[in-house]
């Protein structure tokens, strides 16, 4: 698998050193730069994996970065690196087009996770694209799902949490690791959303009598399995 290619944007030398060195660690390949025009010049040209920027920088702050690089059509995940704790802070970068936000000070755990959980989001499709359990088919690269010869009509959620539980049949994916490879940022794991999601897949992939495929595991998580 080819190396992971992640930018880094922060003008507080401290902390662009200490959050490149974590990723090296996780054998990603890094390019620090510390100001917003060069890390928009960067995306400009190059193709990254994930970009990490913080919001306070020279020349151009973090959310100015989001905003010009969606509107140079620059789709690389961003997330965004904060002192600002307010809910409307947050709003403003995933509105300036970030896809997730992390407030610091933060966790290098928390780091990584939010860091993997965007790359495993944006994965780019591999040769296997199909995903089958029983008769249920599901193709990552068209974004197409059938149970036998019927079409599922999936929302891009929907989609995405059929995905990742069929990417390890039999397994059962813990309630929050799911959120944080759907949600990807703060989100209440013990919100009803998972269950909300869950019932929407049972009721399509069963909607013409079919037999189960996608289980709870009381306590610990969902799994599809064939029964």
């Amino acid at each position: 698998m080819d190396t992971r290619k992640v930018l880094i944007a922060e003008d507080d030398p401290s902390v662009r050193k200490a959050v490149q060195r974590v990723l090296e660690l996780e054998n990603y390949e890094v390019t620090a730069v510390n100001d917003g025009q060069a890390a928009l010049e960067a995306l400009s040209q190059k193709r990254y994996d994930l970009a990490v920027l913080d919001v306070m920088m020279p020349f151009a702050d973090g959310l100015t970065v989001c905003r010009e690089a969606r509107h140079r059509g620059v789709s690389t995940p961003i997330l965004l690196l904060t002192a600002r704790v307010e809910v409307g802070d947050r709003v403003a970068g995933l509105d300036a087009g970030a896809d997730d936000y992390l407030v610091k000070p933060f966790v290098v755990d928390e780091l990584l996770a939010r860091c993997r959980a965007l790359l495993r989001r944006n994965a780019p499709t591999s040769a296997n694209t199909t995903l089958r359990v029983g008769d249920l088919v599901l193709n990552s690269l068209t974004r197409e799902a059938h149970r036998g010869e019927r079409d599922l009509q999936l929302t891009k959620t929907e989609f995405d949490l059929l995905e990742l539980l069929m990417q390890q049949p039999g397994i059962v994916v813990s309630r929050d690791t799911i959120y944080e490879a759907i949600w990807g940022y703060d989100f209440e794991t013990s919100s009803k959303s998972l269950d909300v999601y869950i019932g929407y897949l049972r009721r399509k992939t069963e909607e013409a009598g079919e037999g189960r495929l996608v289980y709870t595991v009381r306590g610990v998580g969902y799994t599809v399995k064939e029964s």
